[in-house]
């Protein structure tokens, strides 16, 4: 079904980047190598990495990094938090983002769950070397400031591997 276009892609140098998270056909790791199986796991269909759907639903994020090393074409670099009440539960029961109660929202850069340092490590450990775009979104938070506020934190965060092992930096070769 999906070989037509994904044959265009492969004529025109282009890969597809499939944000993993619900109401896509790949939410997680189990349903993300089920759609690499339908596909023949052709080169071409790989992922948008955005942990913040990921921390929401309980899938640690660096462990779908490394489960898929070659296949994370693009990252979203977002934030979420986590905060079940014994209310609402993790679905949000059809409340708007921000809404109080809620089980789960989007939260500006650094101030939900997501572990980002683990996440540039994991990144760096894969040899990713292509953008970190930043997707804000934060309910409660002015947008000129939340955005602003998230570049910094990804510049900040951000770091180059060191190329080599620690102990590599004594050898006398």
């Amino acid at each position: 079904m999906w070989n037509p276009i994904l044959d265009v892609f492969d004529e025109n140098g282009v890969k597809f980047a499939l944000e993993v998270h619900p109401t896509e056909i790949a939410f997680d790791i189990v349903t993300a190598e089920r759609a690499l199986e339908a596909i023949d796991r052709r080169e071409t269909f790989g992922f948008n990495f955005d942990p913040s759907h990921l921390e929401w639903q309980g899938v640690n994020p660096v462990n779908f990094i490394k489960t898929f090393p070659d296949r994370i074409y693009h990252v979203h670099m977002k934030d979420a938090v986590v905060s079940l009440d014994g209310t609402s539960g993790i679905l949000s029961s059809y409340m708007n983002f921000g809404q109080p109660g809620r089980g789960w929202d989007f939260r500006s850069l650094g101030r939900g769950q997501v572990n980002f340092e683990e996440i540039i490590r994991a990144l760096n450990e894969i040899k990713y070397g292509g953008p970190l775009s930043v997707e804000w979104e934060d309910a409660a938070m002015d947008r000129e400031a939340g955005a602003k506020e998230s570049a910094k934190f990804v510049k900040e965060i951000d770091f180059a591997p060191s190329g080599r092992l620690f102990d590599e930096a004594f050898s006398t070769d």
